[in-house]
Formats: structure tokens, sequence, C-alpha cells
């Protein structure tokens, strides 16, 4: 990563805008930062988050593992195609 510098100004609400910083692809990408000080500099961390309903799985190393390694073998082709569910596919306007 190469270092960029700028000189940016608080607008009259005390803001900077990161704009010109972040490419188009970083801005979609980065939502939080962690904001901290570094002797005399503030520095700006990009922080990922992950939806409550989704975190359990960052507690449970076991299935994290077999998660990762879903992913690997599919990438590497390892896959076996089990057919078609559709069968047991139910519309939510059915349920009702």
């Amino acid at each position: 990563m190469r270092k960029q510098q700028l000189t940016v100004h608080m607008d009259a609400k005390q803001r900077i805008c990161l704009t010109k910083m972040l490419t188009k692809e970083e801005r979609e990408e980065f939502s939080s930062f962690r904001m901290y000080r570094d002797g005399g500099k503030i520095v700006l961390e990009p922080v990922a988050e992950v939806p409550i309903k989704d975190h359990w799985i960052y507690k449970d190393p076991k299935a994290l593992a077999s998660l990762m390694k879903g992913i690997k073998d599919a990438e590497e082709g390892r896959v076996h195609n089990l057919g078609s569910f559709g069968k047991y596919a139910v519309d939510d306007q059915d349920e009702k």
C-alpha cells in the first residue's frame, strides 16, 4: 500500500471528508472506522462489521473451521451435486 498524503480542512460543522483519500471501491466496502490516537497522529482504521445474526460463527471454532473447509473445497472444485430441492420449497404466500 502506497502512502498517500493530503491536507483536509474541517467544514463549518467540524467534519472532514474522506472521499479524496478513498477509492470508489473502498467507499462502498468500508462503513465504519476505528479511530485512535498514536502519538501526535489521529488514525482511522477500517472496520468490517458482522451482523449479529452471523456473529455466532466466529464464536464457534469448530463451525468456522468447517465453513472455511467447505469454502476451500468449493474453490478447488471438490463439490457434489445433490440435485434439486425444488419439491421442498415453500412460497411464503402458501404458508399464510
